[in-house]
């Protein structure tokens, strides 16, 4: 796990002024590779490495990585977890082809890609599981590969302008660059207002884009060709006829071998454990398949009856783990926030607690630490799986007589945020899941949103262009809000959190439910053996006797923080600052935003502590980067 940037021009005799870019880049990303710095360059291309050692700790692999011949250069940030199997196929000649062995100079997976790229060209990406965002550089035709990841798990940035290509883990390297222009972009601006994050490949910056999960890029003679090479949507549909007993056993096979195969490391690693039944489950085919006793962390904020602590006590005891419960007051993570606020590369209206929970974690002497992201969105787990459901299962709410006026007559009745967005959807000319799921997403009505904005814009676009493709049939009606949830919240909220503030502290994290073998077969399940009764049935039972039934039975629940009383008290003076000086942006109407913080502190039902949060969050992230209207 690393941070990788690069650059690559065809502007001459500006050796010099690239270099010095290169070294600010990887000077930026420090934090995601503590343990060593490689810079290799010629007089067009300048590639820049951070090493954070998870496998093979030798200096033979730091990076940038050459081939013996010299001929590529890779720079990687990442894990490949099945490269033992390539390494083993790869010390092979290649039946009926050209290609010879390949003889290995060390351990690591590093160069088991650049191997596999010297054997099987961009068709590697068809070969590799892991999490990665990688370049090569061929030196002899002039060429240069970027992929990504299927599930989106590790970022990759880019901004391409005037005959040089510029990209990053980053978008500070970026920044620190000194040669992008750092403007905002103003549609992004309104999609961060609405949904308190921008979705790839768009960014809060003009020119600066993210590479999409399953997306490579290839850059030659100036051109960009960006390129799929997997795609999850056509998974959502049965494979075969498997009974449940033998989905279900499926499901246990194929999530015990990839949290095996997430267990390869040279340094200290654990699990986070909530007490859930997503963490429990990790941590307990953990303690299955794992030779050493699993090191588990639970960071407790409150130790009311809100508090999760005695169900990760549980299932640590269940498991003999080496367990961790690090207590954290309101005051201790009130302290720490000024520094998750810097921590952030990408405004996020919901990453500190990643960034506590991760530093807390760092500091226990781990390195690397699995976790149990994507279990709800797999196996059908929050609410909106069964309301969609329903959703699409009556069409005839389409014929209704004036269901509009119905609508605004429940918004009234409710005066509250799903009220709103009741109404909003019963007044859909068509109302299915497809058209109703951007209105489930949004932060404000249609009215708050379009006073907020000094400029006119669809509030919907922004999902709706990344869902569109992702329909499927009447069986797997679930698969496809799983598609939807995997594109917008979980790849451009969860996912890039998870990143950029675990990263912040030099963790890696790993995350078995986004194993894209996993994927695609629970893609593949019908809605009837997915949610028979409650939400993640289907991996409860794949899980048998595993856990036990507190864990299972108890109600979901998530860290218990008083932020509507911070806002109002310890962080008014803050995000008053910064709530004045965003209201005088030419972007935004003042009074409007001014009325939304007064509503809030008014304790106004419609706008909650998440509605003015984001904002301020924002505003701090372009006055700390300098970035221009």
């Amino acid at each position: 796990m690393c941070g990788i940037a690069g650059i690559v021009t065809q502007e001459p005799n500006q050796e010099a002024k690239y270099r010095q870019a290169i070294h600010k880049m990887t000077d930026a990303i420090k934090h995601r590779g503590p343990d060593a710095e490689g810079i290799w360059n010629n007089q067009n291309v300048f590639l820049g490495h951070r090493r954070l050692s998870i496998i093979d700790l030798s200096e033979s692999g730091n990076q940038p990585f050459l081939s013996h011949d010299g001929r590529y250069i890779l720079i990687y940030n990442g894990e490949l977890y099945n490269y033992r199997e390539l390494k083993i196929e790869l010390q092979g000649a290649q039946h009926g082809s050209k290609h010879l062995p390949y003889f290995f100079k060390t351990d690591t997976d590093t160069e088991v890609i650049l191997a596999a790229y010297i054997r099987w060209g961009k068709e590697c990406l068809n070969y590799f599981n892991g999490m990665f965002a990688f370049s090569i550089w061929d030196n002899l035709e002039q060429k240069l590969l970027i992929a990504r990841d299927r599930m989106g798990i590790k970022p990759l940035y880019y901004y391409f302008k005037n005959n040089t290509l510029f990209f990053a883990s980053e978008i500070r390297a970026l920044m620190q660059s000194g040669l992008i222009d750092k403007k905002l972009n103003q549609t992004s601006v309104a999609e961060y207002i609405q949904y308190s994050t921008v979705h790839s490949p768009n960014t809060i910056l003009q020119n600066v884009f993210m590479l999409m999960p399953a997306h490579a890029m290839e850059w030659h003679q100036n051109e960009l060709n960006i390129f799929e090479y997997w795609n999850c949507n056509k998974f959502a549909k049965s494979l075969k006829d498997l009974s449940y007993k033998e989905t279900c056993q499926r499901v246990n096979e194929l999530l015990t071998a990839s949290v095996e195969r997430r267990l390869v490391a040279d340094v200290p690693f654990g699990a986070f454990l909530s007490g859930g039944i997503d963490s429990s489950a990790i941590v307990g085919l953990m303690s299955k398949v794992s030779q050493e006793k699993v090191r588990t962390f639970n960071v407790s904020f409150d130790e009311g009856e809100f508090s999760e602590a005695k169900y990760a006590k549980q299932i640590a005891q269940r498991f003999n783990t080496e367990h961790h419960e690090i207590k954290l007051t309101p005051n201790d993570f009130l302290k720490q926030l000024p520094e998750a606020l810097e921590a952030i590369d990408h405004p996020s209206g919901d990453g500190a607690n990643s960034y506590i929970v991760s530093k807390a974690t760092k500091e226990a002497g781990i390195t690397m630490a699995l976790s149990g992201l994507g279990g709800d969105e797999l196996f059908a787990g929050y609410d909106i799986f069964k309301r969609f459901y329903e959703l699409e299962k009556k069409s005839w709410i389409n014929v209704i007589p004036a269901k509009g006026l119905l609508g605004k007559a429940l918004a009234l009745k409710k005066n509250s945020v799903q009220g709103d967005k009741t109404s909003e959807i019963l007044n859909l000319s068509t109302i299915n899941g497809l058209n109703a799921y951007p209105i489930n997403r949004k932060l404000f009505n249609q009215k708050d949103f379009t006073s907020i904005l000094t400029y006119k814009i669809d509030d919907n676009q922004f999902i709706y262009q990344l869902i569109k493709n992702s329909q499927t049939d009447q069986q797997h009606i679930l698969s496809r809000v799983s598609l939807y949830e995997i594109k917008t919240y979980m790849q451009n909220v969860l996912l890039r959190d998870a990143d950029q503030m675990s990263m912040a502290s030099a963790l890696e994290v790993r995350v078995p439910f986004l194993d894209y073998q996993l994927v695609q077969f629970v893609l593949s399940v019908p809605d009837e053996y997915k949610y028979p009764s409650s939400p993640k049935k289907l991996l409860i039972d794949s899980l048998g006797d595993l856990l036990p039934g507190e864990v299972v039975d108890r109600p979901k629940m998530g860290f218990v923080l008083p932020w509507k009383n911070w806002l109002k008290h310890e962080l008014k003076h803050f995000c008053e600052k910064n709530i004045e000086e965003f209201s005088e942006r030419s972007l935004v109407n003042k009074q409007a935003i001014t009325d939304l913080w007064a509503r809030f502190l008014a304790n106004d039902s419609k706008v909650t502590w998440s509605r003015v949060w984001h904002l301020v969050v924002l505003n701090n992230w372009i006055n700390q980067h300098g970035v221009e209207e």
